[in-house]
């Protein structure tokens, strides 16, 4: 069968501000309530990943993506409109570890003893360009000065035990080709500092025998295929790579492994695709819209369950199967949803989208 692993984030619910608190608090010696409260929400949200059957599930991330990382950075102060650098970027090693990793590391016994065997985790790191794109004013060797940090906190946080190891280190860069952007002109100084911090982030999990993926929203810009300690290319379902001929061939040649975008997590797409298919009529574009937003808030008031709009296990196992014809079993490293899936409506449909990848990729044999 193929293995399934998931892309990170879910729906919170609970007290967003202690936990939080509890983040920046774990681990340190002033931790109070907030952290104990953390530390649950991470606990329960990871071991539910692992009911839905999920092989390799990132762990549970709440947070903001930038926000996480920039904090644990010295040198980086958020102003109006974004960041700043105020000194030369840098981080106590006390600071590098992720709390919801050390959170997870804490209870490796725990997750072994509840399975019986030894878990697989995925960590998921916010990438140079991405987090450089949160700060006022840029230059060509930003992505260098950031990369160096991030390629730190990767070393940090990667372990392995026999309880439990980190199987996967993605670096997320969500932001990276959807613009026209000047610094990311070919032959540039800043774009080749880009693919250096990319392949010395990478290289930090790939010695540590990790495997390393890039989860990018495009494939436009085709940077990520010089990069030699990427392993693995995460992109959305409708994205061209997964179309082009060219595809295998660079596969091929690389050395590099897709994972199989399965369903997709945008969830106005999702009910946009039901009501399109239940319609017994051709709805116009403003019609369509005008339901999208109905059906919201019916969600919202619990009138309609979300998991209704979800993509059956069928549809999910039919797309990893055409992938797999496409590109061949031996480039498909996991089945996985597009995205994380922080937008649905709710905690409990999102997990069941996970259950459905889980499944959908246990019934396909290579």
């Amino acid at each position: 069968m193929v293995e399934s692993c998931d892309v990170g984030s879910l729906p919170f619910f609970g007290d967003v501000d202690k936990f939080l608190g509890g983040a920046s608090c774990f681990g340190s010696s002033a931790e109070d309530s907030r952290a104990e409260y953390f530390e649950h929400r991470i606990i329960e949200s990871f071991l539910r990943k692992i009911e839905t059957g999920i092989a390799v599930p990132n762990f549970p991330q709440f947070r903001d993506m930038s926000n996480m990382f920039l904090s644990m950075i010295n040198g980086v102060e958020k102003v109006k409109g974004g960041y700043v650098e105020t000194a030369p970027l840098s981080f106590q090693s006390e600071r590098s570890i992720l709390p919801e990793v050390a959170a997870i590391r804490k209870h490796s016994q725990d997750f072994y003893e509840k399975l019986g065997n030894s878990f697989k985790v995925r960590i998921c790191v916010t990438g140079p360009y991405t987090l450089a794109s949160q700060f006022l004013y840029k230059d060509k060797s930003i992505f260098s000065r950031i990369g160096t940090a991030l390629a730190q906190i990767v070393e940090s946080n990667i372990f392995n035990n026999k309880h439990g190891s980190v199987r996967v280190v993605a670096l997320d860069e969500p932001v990276f080709g959807l613009i026209d952007d000047p610094l990311m002109d070919r032959g540039s100084e800043a774009r080749d500092n880009l693919r250096k911090a990319w392949e010395l982030i990478l290289e930090k999990a790939s010695l540590r025998n990790a495997q390393t993926c890039l989860h990018i929203h495009s494939t436009r810009d085709e940077l990520f295929w010089e990069i030699g300690s990427l392993n693995i290319i995460e992109t959305h379902m409708k994205d061209p790579i997964y179309e082009t001929k060219r595809t295998k061939k660079l596969l091929e040649s690389t050395d590099k492994f897709l994972n199989a975008s399965m369903t997709t997590t945008d969830f106005d797409q999702l009910i946009r695709n039901y009501l399109i298919a239940t319609s017994q009529h051709k709805m116009s574009e403003t019609t369509t819209n005008e339901k999208i937003g109905e059906t919201w808030r019916n969600i919202q008031k619990r009138k309609v369950k979300p998991e209704i709009f979800l993509e059956s296990t069928d549809s999910m196992q039919k797309q990893l199967i055409k992938l797999i014809e496409n590109f061949g079993a031996n480039r498909i490293s996991y089945g996985t949803p597009e995205c994380g899936l922080k937008s649905f409506p709710t905690y409990e449909s999102a997990l069941e989208c996970l259950n459905r990848v889980a499944d959908a990729a246990k019934m396909v044999k290579p």
